[in-house]
């Protein structure tokens, strides 16, 4: 409207002015807000820059519009029918250029209905408004607004949420026109809430091209929503609301509501929170942002609020936690610990009813998983994680449960979860010891929440038990594995009657396998100690198979306990099924790069051979007798003692079977006889042992060789030698071969040891071989020339002499070689040492470290034997 448009209208009620001011000035003021409203619609400016400045002039345009006296006023300032016709006309305008600027507004974007919204907002906070003629003026903008969305196969209304929040409020006014305007309203609102649906509006496009033009008809889903609107019953308008609104829509529908829970006007307040319990009853699921809104509900307890705003946002936390129970509690668990009082009520609220209980209980056995004070990804339906660098969720868990299972309500879930309730909390006592945490001023909470389970199940003996024992005041000084252990001795003691479940859920973790080390340690404590209380040895097949399995656990303490049970079957070995398939197992533990894994491993297959029938061990005897040859050198005194006695052992076991172990015995003969001088007594006594057995088995007159403590090494490699070339030549390559291994070796009295071992196979076959082979032979002496340590470089030269020796006597033909091979065996030369190396400085180089710890670290683990 131009200038000159203005002004004349301001001539044509100039006369006016003596009778009714201000609503001349609400006039002329309207149409020069309208202008500028239009002027700025008309711009090429920021969309939200633009909202901003219309929405300003907007409201000083609505202040003067709807301040003005009403009609009865007016009618009181006349005298003459004629003025009063002027004035209402002049009303009736002011009114309409208003009205007229909305429609402008709205045709041009439906994202300014939003106005509308302010508008019920302004009304409300100021009641000498004209509310009736906002509400008629709210109402005829949504009817334009339906009118016009019913030719779009899509509409774009994101305020129809909040302005459905404002009307639904506004239904149940106790003016009957208000009532009524805002039904109106509420129906045109809810009508584009359903076009704006996607699927409905392509159906309508369809329906509508098909037809050939778009109809102005009410169609049947506008008539179903009138009466139900005008009946004024807040069920009904809920319904519709739940059923007509968009996700996002419904959102901020209820948002808006929560916000007026905390309205001065008390009866504001109630019409919200009756409208939100009637929407959330039914439409929940639909609700989206549900971890921000139970934030926003913590925020506004935890300040002044009233009980009945307390009451009603509890009663959403309530009403929220039916359809999205994840959300809401990973919500409340994210807060700091230990929870303060307003925390503890929202729990409560969240876990007031038997219906959603077993999801509560999921959910926090979900957050359970997590270890306190570590950082981790949990699995769940969250956009957003702690800010925190520490995860205490699983502390706040646990303090929940100290709340939510003594309520009455939570008797059947509790009883239904309870092997994951009991295995969830014995792993948060176990974390409970560290340090990080029990530095902390906090009370323990898993031991609470554990106290209560055993309470809440019918094991109230069982909490007796151990608080006679004062363990719940000692767990946290007691050897952590052993608490696990007293606590399933305990329950096993009173057969308690959830065993079954327990022992089921128990097989399935250990199937699936727990996702930390120190679980699997727990687990496995408890399992064996459960099926140690209810089962006679051996266990059925599916649990022997877990303890199988377990044998090359990636814990070493794991792989210990499963070695230590099995061991303790050794007197039913022979009832075992697949029993060689278990024997081999242990056999892979032998790589284990734990040397008490290694030990236990070798221990437990000792105990079980014993016992084994013979049949069955001579069936395995070869495979096992190999597996003890790696671990004769081992860099472990104590491994390789153990295996070095052990292979001897088998040996005697198996003596009506030595054909089958010949070769294994020949493979492990070098190392036998090199480590005769290790550093170590306990691996020279074993090699001794184990020589001595071999010497018998193979006819070999060695062992008063090896009686004496102060026997002569070199004597002894000059009789096995001479011996070895008697009966068993044809195996001098591989004995030639494994010896040169050790040349290289990083300990000085092998390379000393394996010097003159070569040295005096050489001399005793150089004619049984070729000559590239004792060509090889030289050239991996020759490279111990440099070796740092001086007696080793003069055993290098005597050995190299012998060898050049040997090489010289070779002759070039193969018959006369043949021949001397041939008549070699039929005639023994007693053989002078060649070294004297008794005789020489034995003194240990300073390069070698004497191993001295005993390797009865690691087995030494308190009451384990006793477990």
């Amino acid at each position: 409207m131009s200038s000159l448009h203005i002004l004349q209208a301001s001539v044509k009620w100039r006369h006016m002015e003596h009778l009714a001011s201000s609503l001349l000035d609400a006039y002329s003021g309207l149409l020069s807000h309208q202008a500028m409203i239009l002027a700025i619609n008309s711009s090429f400016v920021n969309p939200l820059w633009q909202f901003e400045a219309q929405l300003k002039i907007v409201e000083s345009s609505f202040k003067l519009a709807f301040s003005v006296p009403n009609v009865k006023t007016l009618k009181e300032m006349v005298t003459s029918d004629d003025d009063y016709e002027d004035l209402e006309r002049l009303y009736q305008n002011i009114l309409n250029i208003y009205e007229d600027t909305l429609l402008i507004l709205v045709s041009k974007d439906l994202y300014k209905l939003q106005i509308l919204k302010e508008m019920a907002v302004w009304m409300s906070q100021d009641k000498s408004f004209l509310q009736e003629r906002v509400m008629v003026i709210i109402s005829r903008v949504l009817s334009f607004a339906f009118k016009k969305v019913k030719g779009y196969t899509s509409v774009d209304a994101p305020c129809l949420g909040d302005l459905a929040a404002e009307l639904a409020l506004l239904c149940s006014h106790a003016d009957p026109s208000i009532t009524q305007q805002a039904s109106f309203g509420m129906y045109h609102l809810l009508c584009i809430a359903k076009c704006q649906n996607a699927d409905f509006a392509k159906t309508k496009h369809k329906m509508f091209k098909k037809s050939g033009y778009y109809s102005t008809q009410l169609h049947p889903f506008d008539i179903e929503l009138l009466p139900k609107l005008l009946s004024k019953e807040r069920s009904q308008i809920a319904q519709s609301v739940g059923q007509s609104l968009m996700p996002s829509l419904l959102t901020d529908f209820v948002w808006n509501l929560l916000m007026k829970l905390s309205a001065p006007d008390y009866k504001v307040a109630s019409e919200a929170a009756t409208m939100l319990r009637l929407i959330l009853e039914h439409y929940a699921h639909k609700v989206t942002m549900v971890s921000k809104i139970v934030d926003t509900i913590y925020k506004q307890l935890c300040g002044e609020a009233s009980i009945f705003t307390k009451h009603a946002m509890l009663r959403v936390v309530t009403l929220l936690t039916r359809t999205s129970p994840k959300k809401v509690i990973f919500q409340l668990m994210d807060y700091p610990v230990p929870a303060d009082s307003t925390l503890i009520l929202m729990w409560q609220a969240a876990g007031s009813e038997a219906s959603v209980a077993p999801h509560v209980l999921k959910t926090i056995l979900l957050i359970l998983r997590g270890k306190p004070g570590e950082m981790q990804e949990i699995l769940m339906e969250r956009r957003h994680f702690s800010i925190d660098a520490t995860n205490m969720m699983p502390v706040a868990a646990s303090q929940a449960l100290c709340t939510l299972l003594p309520v009455g309500s939570y008797k059947k879930a509790v009883a239904q979860l309870f092997p994951q309730l009991l295995v969830a909390l014995m792993l948060q006592l176990f974390y409970a010891n560290d340090p990080k945490l029990t530095a902390k001023d906090w009370p323990l909470f898993s031991r609470d929440a554990l106290r209560i389970l055993l309470k809440c199940s019918g094991l109230q003996q069982v909490d007796y038990a151990l608080q006679r024992k004062n363990y719940w005041n000692e767990f946290a000084v007691l050897f952590h594995h052993h608490g696990v252990y007293i606590i399933a001795k305990t329950l096993s003691e009173f057969k308690f009657p959830q065993f079954p479940e327990t022992l089921h859920y128990l097989y399935k973790l250990s199937v699936e396998g727990p996702r930390r080390s120190e679980d699997s340690v727990v687990i496995t404590i408890f399992f064996t100690e459960l099926l140690n209380n209810f089962f006679e040895d051996p266990f059925p097949e599916e649990f022997l198979i877990l303890f199988q399995n377990w044998i090359n656990d990636s814990n070493p303490t794991v792989c210990k306990l499963s070695l230590q049970k099995i061991a303790s079957m050794a007197p039913v070995v022979n009832e075992i099924e697949n029993v060689c398939n278990l024997l081999l197992s242990i056999v892979g533990a032998f790589s284990s790069k734990d040397k008490t894994v290694i030990i236990r491993a070798l221990l437990t297959l000792r105990r079980l051979l014993v016992k084994l029938d013979k049949v069955t061990y001579s069936s395995v005897c070869n495979r096992i007798a190999c597996s003890y040859c790696p671990l004769m050198d081992h860099n472990n005194g104590g491994v390789r003692s153990m295996a070095i006695r052990h292979f001897g052992e088998l040996l005697k076991d198996m003596s009506q079977y030595t054909w089958m172990l010949k070769g294994v015995v020949f493979r492990a003969l070098v190392p036998l006889i090199l480590f005769l001088e290790d550093t170590e007594i306990r691996v020279v006594k074993a090699c001794k042992y184990t020589l001595g057995i071999c010497g018998s088995q193979l006819n070999w007159p060695i062992t008063s060789l090896l009686e004496d403590e102060d026997y002569d090494f070199e004597m002894v490699v000059l009789n096995i030698c001479n011996n070895f070339l008697i009966y068993h030549a044809r195996y001098i390559t591989d004995l030639i071969s494994g010896t040169l291994r050790f040349l290289r070796s990083s300990r000085v009295y092998l390379r000393k040891a394996s010097i003159i071992l070569l040295g005096y196979l050489a001399k005793f076959s150089g004619h049984l071989l070729h000559r590239a082979e004792l060509e090889f032979m030289l050239d991996a002496v020759d490279r111990m020339r440099w070796d740092a340590n001086p007696l080793i470089g003069e055993l290098v030269e005597k050995t190299y002499e012998l060898l050049q020796e040997t090489a010289y006597g070779l002759t070039t033909s193969d018959v006369k070689q043949s021949f001397r091979k041939l008549c070699k065996h039929f005639y023994f030369k007693k053989m002078k040492p060649i070294y004297n190396y008794c005789a020489m400085d034995l003194k240990d180089s300073l390069e070698e470290i004497k191993e001295t710890k005993s390797d009865k670290e690691g087995l030494k683990e308190k009451n384990f034997e006793e477990i």
